[in-house]
């Protein structure tokens, strides 16, 4: 069973690094904070939770979406994470309305016809329920339809994507949590921790 407390620490292995003098910091954004330092005080942002100067996110995670975002103040680096043509995959875990069947998880390796387009192939296997932090609010589900999870992992960064993803082949999707960026990992970093990658 896929547990997200004993997932193995940072790999070490292809690591990008910040340039000399500069840092790289993970934090385990939870659901309902928006993923920029500036808003208009009516939602949670990531000044609630980081006082540290001077560092950016490295691309986007959304509003209802929780888990690891990667934030540095080397905007080399930041570029290098967070622009779609470098490829670098995400990885999530997806709670989604149904019991997705095999069919349709072969689907989202070959790709995914969107209004926007094919999507790229992506590497997708069921998992069993993780364990994972309480969510605020809880999911609402809908007793009389199952919910199952996946693993997906994709190298594009379109809005919204993994949503679109499960919507088109008929799962909607009802949580959706970031574990990996490329070989950066949650491991055990807790709900709204944030941790400076040596």
């Amino acid at each position: 069973m896929p547990n997200l407390f004993y997932v193995a620490q940072v790999m070490k292995q292809n690591i990008l690094r910040p340039a000399a003098g500069k840092s790289l910091w993970l934090f385990n954004k939870p659901y309902g904070v928006m993923c920029q330092f500036s808003g208009d005080g009516s939602r949670r942002t990531l000044k609630d939770f980081i006082e540290v100067p001077n560092i950016y996110p490295a691309g986007r995670l959304d509003f209802d979406s929780e888990g690891l975002v990667v934030l540095t103040d080397d905007g080399r680096l930041q570029a290098r994470i967070s622009e779609p043509r470098f490829k670098l995959p995400k990885t999530y875990w997806v709670q989604v309305e149904g019991e997705i069947d095999e069919a349709a998880v072969q689907r989202l390796r070959t790709g995914v016809m969107l209004k926007d387009g094919l999507t790229l192939p992506a590497q997708a296997r069921r998992i069993a329920e993780p364990c994972l932090w309480a969510r605020e609010p809880p999911v609402r589900f809908r007793k009389s339809v199952p919910t199952s999870w996946i693993e997906l992992s994709i190298s594009e960064g379109r809005n919204r994507q993994v949503r679109r993803m499960t919507a088109a082949l008929g799962f909607p999707t009802l949580r959706l949590v970031r574990i990996a960026i490329g070989s950066w990992r949650l491991a055990d970093l807790s709900l709204g921790g944030l941790i400076r990658i040596k």
